[in-house]
């Protein structure tokens, strides 16, 4: 069998040379993993769709060829993403998600004055902080009106999922985590003290990862040994 493609997903209004893309890239070359960070602003940021970003992360497991399986590394919606394609995708061997924003649109919708979330509606996009650009940005109400037709629920995934939360985390509420978790055994929920971003607690994160993906990377190492 071979080796799985590792693949990391960003988060909204994130792009693939985030610090987390960056620190999973350089913990996986020490351990001659080469994880891929894929650009999920798709089709662009201002016309965002939660259908094409899923294509996208298959379109890397596909271009895997025959026989594929995949790593999914996730932040935030990358950690929403990487939990509905492994229910989807059966090459999907085994997330870690951080923060994973399930039920984003929901979240959103709930929070949002009222008068706000019409206006996105009539206007048709929403002014938004882009952290790619470092400036200000729009996204269509396309995109989470998709979202509430798709992200409904938990995600049922049956492989093994890592999750770390942030217990100050003010932009995705824990207790989604926790119920997410909650008597599912190969779900494991990791708290740290940290905000959203998981910026103080990104070494322990990698801590983790090795002891979550150990029988993954001594696949490397006795293939690489085998060669």
């Amino acid at each position: 069998m071979s080796d799985p493609l590792w693949l990391y997903l960003h988060g909204f209004a994130s792009g693939p040379l985030s610090t987390k893309a960056r620190a999973f890239q350089a913990w996986g070359k020490t351990r001659d993993v080469p994880i891929e960070a894929l650009d999920l602003r798709v089709p662009s940021f201002e016309h965002l769709r939660f259908s094409a970003i899923k294509a996208r992360v298959r379109e890397a497991i596909d271009a895997g060829g025959a026989g594929a399986r995949a790593v999914l590394i996730g932040s935030s919606l990358g950690g929403l993403t990487a939990c509905r394609v492994a229910e989807e995708d059966p090459r999907v061997c085994a997330v870690l998600a951080m923060a994973p924003a399930f039920r984003l649109a929901e979240r959103w919708q709930a929070r949002m004055p009222a008068a706000q979330w019409e206006a996105w509606q009539r206007d048709g996009s929403l002014e938004v902080d882009d952290y790619v650009t470092k400036a200000k940005g729009r996204v269509d109400f396309g995109f989470v009106e998709e979202l509430l037709t798709i992200d409904v629920g938990f995600p049922d995934v049956r492989v093994p999922v890592l999750i770390v939360h942030g217990t100050a985390d003010e932009v995705v509420d824990i207790d989604r985590s926790r119920d997410f978790a909650r008597e599912k055994r190969h779900v494991r929920l990791v708290e740290v003290e940290d905000g959203h971003e998981l910026g103080a607690s990104i070494p322990h994160i990698l801590t983790q990862a090795d002891a979550f993906f150990a029988p993954f990377l001594n696949l490397a190492d006795t293939d690489a040994t085998r060669h």
